[in-house]
C-alpha cells in the first residue's frame, strides 16, 4: 500500500479515535463505496434511459392521437356519407329536373362532406368491378359463381370503404366471384 494511503488512514484514525481501524477495513470500506457508487450509476443510467423510453413513447402516443384521435366521429360519419349517396343515386332524371335546387343542395352537402373528411386525412375506398379482392381492404359479403370472371374478383360494390390516413375506417364491401373463368 503506498505511503499517502496509509497517511490517510492515520489521519482517518485519528479524525474518529478509533484506533482499532485498520489498513484492511479502510480497504474493506473503500470497495464497499465503489460498489455502491457504481450500483447507483448504474440505476441511475438506467433511470435515464426509462425517462428517454417514456419521452419518445409519449411523443409517438401524442402524434398517432393528432393523427387518429377523430377516427371514432370519422367513423360516425360515414353513414352519412353513405345516405347522401344513395340519395342522388336514388334519383331518376324526371326528379333531378323537378327538384333541381334540392339535388344540387345535396350534391354540395356531399362535395364539402367530402372535402373535410379528405382534409383530415379520410380517403374512399372505392374498388372497381373485376378488381381482385384484397383482404385488407375489402369485405366480402357474398360470393357467386359468375361466369366470365376470375375467382377472387369483384363482381358488385355495395358500400365503399374508407382509409383515416394509412388505417382501415371500414372496409370496402364487395361482392365476390367464387369460380374460374368460363
Amino acid at each position: 500500500m503506498s505511503e499517502m494511503k496509509k497517511d490517510e488512514i492515520a489521519e482517518d484514525q485519528e479524525l474518529i479515535g478509533d484506533d482499532t481501524l485498520d489498513e484492511g477495513a479502510a480497504v474493506a470500506e473503500m470497495e464497499a463505496l465503489r460498489a455502491e457508487r457504481d450500483e447507483m450509476r448504474d440505476r441511475f443510467m438506467r433511470a435515464l434511459a426509462d425517462a428517454e423510453n417514456i419521452r419518445k413513447r409519449g411523443e409517438r402516443d401524442r402524434r398517432e392521437a393528432e393523427q387518429y384521435g377523430g377516427s371514432k366521429l370519422a367513423r360516425d360519419m360515414l353513414p352519412v356519407y353513405d345516405n347522401l349517396k344513395r340519395a342522388l343515386d336514388a334519383a331518376t332524371e324526371e326528379q333531378r329536373e323537378a327538384a333541381k335546387a334540392l339535388i344540387e343542395g345535396v350534391e354540395l352537402t356531399m362535395k364539402e362532406l367530402i372535402s373535410i373528411l379528405g382534409k383530415h386525412g379520410v380517403q374512399a375506398v372505392a374498388p372497381e368491378v373485376g378488381e381482385t379482392f384484397d383482404p385488407q381492404l375489402h369485405q366480402a359479403m357474398f360470393e357467386a359463381p359468375v361466369p366470365g370472371t376470375k375467382a377472387g374478383a369483384i363482381i358488385q360494390v355495395m358500400t365503399e370503404g374508407f382509409l383515416l390516413h394509412d388505417r382501415l375506417l371500414r372496409p370496402a364491401q364487395v361482392g365476390v366471384s367464387s369460380t374460374p373463368g368460363s
